[in-house]
């Protein structure tokens, strides 16, 4: 090697040690000031619940506020347009739903967001599964009978969601699908609305998370028949799974949310960011939060979180497809 070349080496090996510091310390003052988390959910619900406690945690953690800003409405493109045209420097973080990243771009024929380019997401704050959810009074004490009346009167038993395109309307369309079964959807402008139709025997029944559902269900308005889950859910464990209800076997209806930073971060930032995250997570009192709602902790490392996003979309598109259901 000339001395030439071995002084163009030694140069680009400075720079690249130069650079290497610089992320590194970037990473280690982030953030450089308040930090905003935008959410699609509404004031006291139980996603925000959870993402306002690891928000403080964070804060605590940062030394710099942490603000959690709701944007709820228009299936989340709100806050998803705030969040695009917000600071891209990881001081403006978003919480998704999972229905964002894995249904609607089959839902969907033009979204207002490309989820490779605007996001990247970082973490999954928990998993919540869905109850099978009929009157207290019901005639209906198993899936089978709910299933039974359901073939014997074709297109007349019915069920209920907030909207098209949400996890309990395509829970219910895959339930409709493997019990080979016909019945209407309704939709109700609100949740409570929908589980006090539940609860009035307005609906046949209605897919609905604890946190969603639960408050009729302390009032001892509603019912739990079965849950969407491959195995009993911890803080209800005397509800069966639909499968030992007599439903289809293995049957899963589960939600979940992430957070979110704008896409092309540095690596050391978002690692930060991540782990963070997930030491908020950890603490007893977030399990505690978890637990009211009956959520479960969900996991994942970036890699596994980005291969459980892909199989959901493959599988959403799959239910979409055959409720042939689409919006503009």
């Amino acid at each position: 090697m000339t001395h030439a070349s071995k002084r163009q080496l030694f140069v680009a090996l400075a720079l690249g040690a130069l650079t290497l510091c610089g992320l590194t310390a970037h990473a280690q003052d982030f953030p450089t000031k308040p930090v905003r988390i935008l959410t699609p959910f509404p004031v006291g619900s139980g996603p925000e619940g959870v993402l306002r406690l690891v928000a403080d945690k964070l804060s605590r953690t940062w030394g710099k506020p942490v603000v959690v800003e709701n944007k709820p409405g228009g299936n989340g493109f709100i806050a998803i347009d705030t969040f695009k045209r917000g600071a891209t420097d990881g001081h403006d973080l978003i919480q998704l739903d999972s229905v964002h990243l894995s249904a609607y771009p089959h839902l969907f024929k033009k979204l207002p967001y490309d989820i490779k380019a605007d996001f990247e997401p970082l973490v999954p704050l928990f998993k919540t599964y869905f109850f099978v959810t009929v009157a207290t009074d019901s005639k209906y004490k198993k899936v089978s009978d709910l299933v039974a009346d359901a073939k014997a009167y074709p297109g007349q038993l019915n069920y209920g969601s907030w909207s098209v395109g949400n996890p309990v309307h395509l829970g219910s369309a895959l339930f409709e699908s493997v019990t080979g079964t016909d019945m209407q959807h309704v939709i109700y402008k609100e949740t409570s609305m929908l589980y006090t139709g539940v609860a009035n025997r307005d609906l046949s029944f209605a897919l609905g998370s604890n946190a969603t559902a639960g408050a009729m269900y302390r009032a001892g308005k509603l019912q739990y028949l079965a849950v969407a889950a491959p195995k009993r859910v911890s803080a209800f464990p005397n509800v069966p799974t639909i499968g030992e209800s007599g439903g289809p076997a293995g049957f899963e209806v589960s939600g979940w949310t992430t957070i979110a930073a704008p896409r092309g971060l540095p690596k050391a930032v978002t690692d930060k960011i991540q782990r963070d995250i997930e030491k908020a997570l950890a603490e007893p009192d977030v399990r505690e939060k978890f637990a009211s709602f009956a959520y479960e902790p969900f996991t994942l490392n970036r890699e596994q979180l980005n291969a459980y996003i892909q199989a959901e979309s493959n599988r959403f598109g799959g239910i979409i497809k055959k409720a042939q259901v689409s919006l503009d």
